[in-house]
């Protein structure tokens, strides 16, 4: 059963588990702070495959196999898969899961991909609509930047507030509570986000365009539910980066909330400061890598038993931009509970 609780917050009173999750990330990432936490490090970002958009495809059906293998699941188990990036319709995504023979949902949320995947995915495991699905995301910074910015070998210089698309991918297994009652980690909580748009239009500055719809989603989960952030143990953005994180903390002490405490952001914990990412990392695949690898594993361990993932994408093309529109900021998020929380 779903249930709405205050005006956007939805409860499930069984929830669906997290059967399953595995992350895959490319070299630099490997070589990041958490780089033993990922289940797969590529070699070469290229995978072996002869375009950038190929080799982001591989390494998100990387990922799903990954998923797959630690579920003790084949394809054939699955009634959905729901995955997404930030190509031009969905390419490396429905090239992941082309010959899966598996029905398919394309999503797009820029970099709150991943945590859209999972809002929905629970919306219809929690109905019964499924049984066991898979949300994956992905990205790739050279497919990225060729679709976004320059050509890769341009060699422009990067301003200070730009962030660095994560070669990464991410991809977890959800099933209804009768299909995985062994499983600790359970989605209880959604809230779909809004679009905000503040004037921000600057593609180099996807922090600042962000942070206002991640204040908008997490004041709003936080009423609903009744809580402080002080009842969860990890408050988790992704990916505002450095100059999104600080304006999210501003924005929210406005609300009367202090959220330092408690909050870390996948774009800031990615990378470590000598790797120049400028502001930090992002893409769909840097939080989709983050929940998949590092914040799940130590939800598994009891490290952490209370988790909210709050996506916060950039809605945003190539077109718009230069057509001068503004760009609106958009955050999806999840509460992930291990049992006995």
């Amino acid at each position: 059963m779903i249930e709405r609780i205050g005006r956007r917050t939805l409860r499930f009173s069984d929830p669906p588990r997290l059967l399953s999750a595995a992350a895959a990330v490319g070299q630099k990432e490997g070589a990041g702070p958490l780089g033993a936490q990922f289940d797969y490090v590529a070699r070469n970002d290229r995978m072996g495959q002869k375009s950038w958009e190929l080799a982001e495809s591989a390494l998100q059906r990387t990922a799903i196999d990954l998923a797959l293998q630690k579920g003790g699941l084949t394809r054939d188990r699955l009634d959905l898969i729901l995955a997404g990036d930030l190509l031009n319709q969905c390419a490396g995504s429905f090239l992941a899961s082309l010959h899966a023979g598996v029905p398919y949902l394309g999503q797009y949320g820029a970099c709150s991909t991943m945590a859209q995947g999972l809002a929905l995915g629970a919306c219809l495991t929690a109905s019964g609509a499924a049984q066991r699905l898979l949300a994956a995301a992905s990205s790739h910074f050279c497919s990225a930047e060729r679709q976004y910015r320059f050509p890769l070998a341009y060699g422009g210089q990067r301003a200070p507030t730009a962030q660095w698309t994560a070669t990464a991918a991410g991809a977890a297994v959800l099933a209804a509570p009768d299909a995985a009652k062994s499983s600790p980690l359970r989605i209880t909580h959604a809230v779909f986000g809004r679009m905000v748009e503040l004037g921000v239009k600057d593609a180099n500055n996807m922090g600042a365009a962000m942070a206002p719809a991640a204040c908008d989603t997490l004041a709003a989960l936080l009423a609903d539910l009744g809580a402080q952030p002080r009842d969860f143990d990890r408050i988790v953005t992704g990916d505002l980066g450095r100059v999104g994180a600080d304006l999210l903390l501003t924005l929210l002490r406005g609300e009367g909330i202090d959220l330092a405490p408690v909050y870390a952001d996948c774009g800031v914990l990615l990378f470590g400061e000598g790797q120049d990412t400028h502001a930090g990392g992002s893409g769909c695949g840097c939080s989709a890598a983050m929940l998949c690898g590092p914040l799940l594993r130590e939800l598994q361990a009891g490290k952490s038993r209370r988790l909210v993932l709050a996506g916060t994408g950039a809605m945003m093309s190539p077109t718009t931009v230069q057509q001068g529109q503004p760009i609106a900021g958009i955050c999806h998020a999840v509460v992930i509970e291990r049992s006995g929380a």
